[in-house]
């Protein structure tokens, strides 16, 4: 049976001048992953799931995990953490805190994400689990949860593990999350430099004072690591993440970062084609309570495209045939086609935006009938 095809011109087909989209840039790093936040899409990629030592960017799973444990409401930002002696004697980057002090999840927040603080990782990891290694089996399954499928955390903090590694997609994955889940809290990552205990550290991402768009996220640097960020930065509406790993120097992890996101920006552009519960055509219900259901789409459709040519997308709503009663909201009942130069793009299932219940006995009986004559 062939299925019902609506067509819906969402500009003229013309092409507009546009610039040839080069190659992504070769970058001097072992491991690198540019994405959109909105639609996903990759637009540089290089060794992506490729595992390696994240040092500090581990960090960035500790913090969804807090975060999460703030907005569930079992932690408070005011609540204070005894410091325990294994946090206090944590080597690396150190935000300074004293042993048996007790400081807020606040400062704990700022010390880790801001100044780096090994201290003061392992002091909130130690107030959620317990102890580190437990925390560290949240960490995983956390990662399992988001579909970090080559990671693996042995510590809070980054410190150097065989067991410990992650790969430059699955920090991609992870940092969306965090973006999503924790806008507020994720501005943390945007501040340049904080004070404790009357010691002022400068965040050690320096693209925040080269790039005002870029607000995190979080840097990384170990020997086995080399020098790593992932870097995010919101340009006219549109956000990017940008994952380097395994540089030789600062400088390297800046330059490489920065190249990525100019990049993307200079020849990519994302739309927001769609909004989710936008009703986008309305399908014939047989044998229902009312004969004309609105499809639509359970969440927002982004498409990330070559710049200028928007103008050559197209879009055909596919709906499945002879819909019958009854039907239950968010039930899937067709196809969103999204062509791009006649070459396929995207295929979202279209949903139903109401219920219909099962219409009478009378209603039932009529639309048998014209089924038959159909």
């Amino acid at each position: 049976m062939k299925r019902i095809i609506l067509i819906i011109s969402l500009l003229l087909t013309f092409q507009a001048f546009a610039l040839p989209i080069p190659s992504a840039p070769n970058l001097q790093a072992r491991s690198y992953h540019l994405t959109d936040f909105h639609s996903g899409t990759v637009l540089a990629s290089k060794d992506a799931d490729l595992k390696l030592a994240p040092a500090s960017m581990t960090k960035i799973m500790t913090a969804l995990i807090v975060f999460r444990e703030l907005n569930h409401g079992n932690l408070k930002l005011n609540d204070q953490v005894r410091i325990s002696e294994k946090a206090w004697r944590t080597p690396g980057s150190r935000m300074f805190v004293e042993v048996n002090k007790f400081v807020t999840i606040d400062d704990l927040i700022h010390g880790m994400l801001v100044q780096s603080g090994n201290d003061a990782t392992v002091a909130l990891a130690e107030h959620i689990a317990g102890d580190e290694s437990t925390f560290a089996q949240l960490m995983n399954q956390v990662a399992k949860d988001l579909g970090m499928k080559n990671s693996h955390f042995t510590n809070s903090s980054g410190l150097p593990d065989e067991q410990h590694y992650t790969t430059a997609r699955d920090l991609s994955i992870l940092t969306r999350a965090l973006i999503i889940e924790s806008p507020e809290l994720y501005k943390i990552n945007a501040i340049k430099e904080y004070t404790f205990n009357g010691i002022t550290q400068q965040n050690r991402n320096k693209l925040l004072w080269r790039d005002s768009t870029v607000d995190g996220v979080k840097t990384g640097h170990t020997e086995d690591a080399g020098y790593c960020l992932v870097s995010s930065a919101v340009r006219d509406n549109m956000r990017l993440i940008s994952v380097v790993m395994g540089t030789d120097s600062v400088s390297a992890r800046n330059d490489t970062n920065q190249t990525l996101l100019n990049y993307g920006y200079r020849f990519y552009k994302t739309h927001l084609l769609y909004k989710a519960h936008q009703s986008l055509t309305s399908a014939r219900v047989w044998k229902g309570a009312q004969k004309n259901l609105a499809a639509g789409l359970s969440k927002d459709l982004y498409l990330t495209i070559p710049r200028n040519e928007y103008k050559s997308l197209d879009a055909s709503l596919e709906l499945t045939p002879q819909l019958v009663a009854p039907i239950t909201k968010g039930q899937i009942i067709g196809t969103a086609v999204i062509k791009l130069n006649a070459k396929v793009i995207s295929k979202t299932p279209l949903t139903a935006l109401q219920s219909i219940p099962e219409g009478s006995f009378m209603d039932i009986l009529k639309d048998e009938v014209l089924l038959m004559l159909e």
